[in-house]
């Protein structure tokens, strides 16, 4: 079951495996977010500890028919960023996130390219079926949209 033990374990195991040289300056807390189409992830200061970093992953993750992979690739991809400096207490390398791919690159040098190759063939060929299933578009929304814009 993929509860917030399972998911605590996920951290501890990509940390483990991927990011053993990487000092833990201060409390990482990881946590079940909302459920979305498009963030599978995310890293921010926790509001709770001022000094401590928060790792929210996809609500719809919880699902097991999401495999173990997309989750731990998640996880891996914001420690990618912890260890950059960004919402951690370790330097800050770089001016933004995603700066000329260098998530990408921090995930292969660190051995987790399969990882990361992997979940995104999982999400390209799965993941737009998979969210009509569990989290479907309101229509009535649409419809409503449009209706308001014709009349501007």
């Amino acid at each position: 079951m993929r509860d917030d033990r399972w998911l605590f374990q996920q951290l501890d195991e990509v940390w483990e495996t991927f990011f053993p040289d990487m000092h833990q300056d201060n409390d990482v807390r990881i946590v079940w977010g909302r459920r979305a189409r498009q963030r599978l992830g995310s890293i921010c200061r926790d509001k709770t500890n001022e000094t401590g970093t928060l790792i929210t992953i996809n609500a719809l993750f919880k699902d097991e028919h999401v495999p173990d992979f997309v989750v731990q690739a998640t996880i891996a991809h914001e420690l990618a960023h912890y260890a950059h400096g960004f919402h951690s207490p370790l330097e800050r390398k770089f001016d933004k996130p995603h700066e000329g791919g260098v998530v990408h690159k921090e995930l292969d040098d660190r051995g987790a390219k399969k990882l990361e190759q992997m979940s995104k063939k999982w999400l390209k060929d799965n993941w737009r079926e998979y969210l009509e299933k569990h989290l479907p578009r309101k229509s009535g929304l649409a419809r409503k949209r449009r209706i308001i814009i014709r009349w501007f």
